[in-house]
């Protein structure tokens, strides 16, 4: 009982459940496509149903104002980061040049739209204190799990509270490279400044692993 049927043309039936999650997941997407074109201010619930392709009445059924939306985007997104650090971090591990290949992955990490999106809602956090709320939660569990996973890079355990100092001095210098290049029009500019960053951070990574 409670097993999903199968209909005669041989495709298991989703179940309730399965329907829901996959709905949640649709709107979700949405919403980081709506911070990302038109930014916190410029998403509206209505938008967000246009994105996804579903009614107003579906939305609102899944979430029932923008702010229970956005709430819900932000856990969405914090996933989707972590799991993209955990995946992507195997290949640092097999560089042998691990300082380098960790800053090109912190760089990489901090592209694209998921965290354009991301950065859209730290912003609007700023004065408002649920979102504030929401990420004061989960953005450390998001930090945490990258640091610890290149910290375990280096097997000993003194130097890892150092090499994990040194990845939380990279992202802060990075973030605050990408918040500044937004109303930059040279693009190529935040990758020069990265890399001019870059140079100190190595020093000081080399100087912990000596």
């Amino acid at each position: 009982m409670g097993e999903a049927t199968v209909p005669s043309g041989g495709q298991t039936r989703r179940t309730q459940a399965e329907r829901t999650a996959a709905m949640r997941t649709r709107l979700l997407d949405a919403t980081v496509q709506c911070l990302v074109a038109y930014g916190y201010a410029g998403t509206t619930t209505a938008r967000v149903a246009e994105l996804a392709g579903v009614t107003r009445g579906a939305q609102v059924h899944h979430f029932g104002s923008k702010e229970d939306l956005v709430v819900a985007a932000i856990e969405h997104l914090a996933q989707q980061r972590a799991q993209s650090a955990i995946t992507q971090l195997g290949r640092v591990r097999t560089n042998p040049d691990p300082i380098s290949a960790v800053l090109d992955f912190i760089w990489e990490e901090h592209q694209g739209p998921v965290f354009v999106a991301t950065l859209e809602l730290w912003v609007a956090a700023r004065t408002d204190p649920t979102l504030a709320r929401e990420i004061d939660r989960v953005e450390p569990i998001v930090n945490s799990t990258l640091v610890a996973a290149i910290a375990q890079l280096v097997p000993d355990e003194a130097m890892q509270r150092d090499i994990r100092n040194v990845v939380y001095t990279a992202m802060d210098a990075l973030r605050g490279i990408l918040v500044a290049s937004f109303f930059d029009q040279d693009a190529g500019r935040a990758r020069r400044r990265w890399e001019r960053a870059c140079e100190n951070i190595r020093r000081i990574a080399t100087d912990v692993l000596a």
